[in-house]
């Protein structure tokens, strides 16, 4: 396979990925809006998502000392055409990568891609209420599982599959350790607090932002105990936006393009390996946002060693 080819996949993945992932925060921050505690501050609120998506700082070099809103967060997260991580730049450059790859997807795939693109692309333009942005992030979300499905069903199971496989559970890994780490941070700035009862609209937005909820309720019925969340979000292998369920996937991806004389990238990756090989006490003993930071650091390296032996 050339490499551009593999490339593309993998970015193709991660770009809707991300497109979905972000929806998602936004919709359910939405809701939380509506339930959060009356104390908390708008810019309370929306400054998450700036840090999850990695996009605070641009965010203030756009608007000064304008302060984070409503109505600028949702259309620089949405729409925003000098913030990479907008949802509107994701499907763009999903569009592209698609482009390239054109002749190793399916022709129901391409033609989602289109209805994807030329459609939220209409409707991410002009300024967006709250109740229009709402509407747009659910069907954002279905549109990315639609896509999905067609990849499930149309695609044959080649290399080209595996990049994407490869691609999208790695973007997923990322994302899920992100919104943990912010989050999780925010519910519990006192490490003295850890094990207290919590904010029950916290954590439920916490775990449906991950699409978990109903499947930790059905898990723990202790309640939101933070170090089951912590466990549930990271080291479930049933939960398919575990950590660990991303790795393993990743995992079998890495099998079907063979990693012969790839040694970083197979270094890099038993790195990350090794760190989901642990139990719930061996992360809390050392520390959760500890162990979330030396995880981004190594999918980080895992990335940059991909590019670097598969893409240049």
């Amino acid at each position: 396979m050339l490499s551009r080819i593999a490339d593309s996949m993998y970015w193709m993945a991660r770009y809707l990925e991300r497109a979905g992932e972000t929806a998602r925060l936004m919709e359910i921050n939405l809701l939380y809006l509506v339930e959060a505690e009356e104390d908390m501050s708008e810019e309370e609120k929306w400054r998450p998502i700036l840090q999850i998506t990695s996009s605070e700082s641009l965010y203030a070099e756009q608007f000064g000392d304008g302060g984070i809103s409503t109505p600028r967060v949702l259309q620089f997260v949405s729409a925003g055409r000098t913030n990479l991580s907008s949802i509107r730049t994701c499907l763009r450059l999903f569009r592209e990568n698609a482009r390239v790859a054109r002749d190793r997807i399916s022709k129901e795939m391409w033609e989602a891609v289109n209805e994807i693109w030329i459609g939220f692309n209409e409707r991410l333009k002009g300024p967006l209420t709250a109740e229009r942005a709402g509407i747009i992030f659910v069907e954002m979300r279905g549109q990315v599982a639609r896509f999905n499905g067609l990849l499930a069903s149309s695609m044959m199971r080649g290399e080209a599959y595996a990049f994407y496989q490869l691609g999208g559970c790695f973007e997923r890994a990322d994302m899920t350790s992100r919104i943990l780490d912010i989050k999780y941070h925010i519910i519990l700035p006192d490490l003295s607090m850890v094990g207290s009862a919590l904010d029950y609209y916290q954590w439920a937005a916490l775990l449906k932002s991950l699409s978990g909820y109903e499947a930790f309720r059905r898990s723990y019925h202790t309640g939101f105990m933070p170090a089951d969340v912590a466990e549930f979000v990271v080291l479930n292998r049933d939960f398919p936006r575990s950590i660990v369920f991303s790795v393993e996937r990743m995992g079998a991806a890495l099998q079907i393009i063979g990693l012969e004389h790839k040694d970083a990238t197979r270094s890099a990756f038993a790195s990350i390996q090794e760190m989901v090989a642990v139990t719930q006490q061996q992360i809390f003993d050392n520390g959760l946002h500890e162990y979330l930071e030396r995880l981004q650091e190594r999918l980080s390296l895992f990335h940059w060693s991909l590019a670097e032996e598969f893409f240049q």
